[in-house]
């Protein structure tokens, strides 16, 4: 497991009675490195979607746990957020409940000359995932997306 995946993990684990606490489920959390700053996202969702009220409560009270923890030695700043309505979907808890929606699909090289698709999400399983797009099935190699995301329609 890498630094980055350990951080992820232990921070989950402390954020889980936070989210509890809160009336929040937790949608992903994430460590990186932008430019020279260390973040640490937490996103949370809730029926309905969070307001800032949720975000600073959960905010507040992890904070307080990842101090008393202190498992990070770098510098870091901390996020807590919705995941938002194009959320990626990187988790197979993700997939699993966006069977049956638009997805937009990006993958790292084109297929057919194309690198973006969009179409409703069929099937997944630990290989490959499949999308209906209009009549057409078609498979991507998990291996081979860079994201899938829920597509915004306005």
């Amino acid at each position: 497991m890498s630094r980055r995946e350990e951080y992820e993990v232990k921070t989950e684990k402390l954020l889980m009675p936070v989210a509890d606490a809160n009336g929040v489920s937790i949608y992903d959390v994430e460590y990186v490195k932008e430019g020279s700053e260390y973040y640490l996202r937490a996103y949370i969702d809730k029926p309905g979607g969070v307001n800032i009220q949720d975000c600073e409560n959960v905010s507040r009270a992890l904070s307080e746990e990842l101090d008393r923890e202190d498992f990070i030695p770098d510098a870091y700043i901390l996020e807590v957020s919705s995941p938002g309505l194009g959320r990626a979907l990187k988790k197979d808890r993700h997939l699993e409940a966006s069977i049956g929606q638009e997805v937009e699909v990006k993958l790292f090289k084109p297929v057919e000359q194309q690198k973006e698709f969009a179409g409703v999400l069929e099937s997944f399983d630990a290989d490959r995932i499949t999308i209906l797009e209009g009549d057409t099935q078609r498979n991507f190699k998990r291996t081979d997306i860079a994201v899938i995301r829920l597509a915004l329609d306005f």
